[in-house]
């Protein structure tokens, strides 16, 4: 193998005559000419193989921004679905309390928690809990109803608020302490 690298590797330099006695380039030119060529063509390879890589990664990119987007219009999607339902629940919870022993719309208020369940809705905590503006709306400030009671605690609810995953569809609307 190594015999065949080493004839690889030589140059001969061989002359030859025209037939009018004058001599011809030399295998040593035609074989610099050949080294050029093949660095020249190395050089479009490297190029095309770096462009290929550029569009592959681009195309990646898109591939991921398309799926993002699409994630995001599903989200936008079930968000506004969401709240459409709430004030459906808000009349619900409003119904439970009108009549508490009526066990048709206490049947109604599980099935419709179970289902904001199951999609990812959830009630904010409000009661007893300290102000939060991100979660909270402070409607109302009354003395406090006990003096143990810390300023600014959640004392009552008048509206339930709801998060879909780590978004707030609806911040509880609250009365809170002086």
């Amino acid at each position: 193998m190594e015999d065949k690298q080493e004839n690889t590797k030589k140059e001969v330099e061989i002359e030859s005559v025209s037939v009018d006695g004058k001599k011809t380039e030399s295998k040593s030119s035609e074989t610099d000419k050949t080294v050029k060529i093949i660095e020249d063509l190395n050089a479009k390879i490297a190029e095309t193989n770096d462009k290929y890589l550029r569009v592959a990664a681009e195309l990646e990119n898109t591939r991921r921004r398309a799926s993002l987007d699409i994630e995001s219009v599903s989200r936008n999607r079930a968000m506004g679905v969401a709240e459409k339902f709430l004030p459906v629940m808000d009349a619900v919870i409003a119904a439970v309390k009108h009549n508490p022993d009526d066990e048709g719309i206490k049947s109604l208020q599980k099935s419709i928690e179970s289902a904001f369940a199951q999609i990812g809705i959830v009630k904010i905590d409000s009661v007893g809990e300290i102000l939060n503006p991100q979660f909270h709306n402070a409607i109302q400030m009354i003395d406090k109803p006990n003096p143990e009671t810390a300023t600014n605690t959640i004392v009552e609810e008048m509206q339930t608020g709801y998060m879909f995953g780590d978004t707030v569809l609806r911040p509880a609307m609250v009365v809170v302490s002086k």
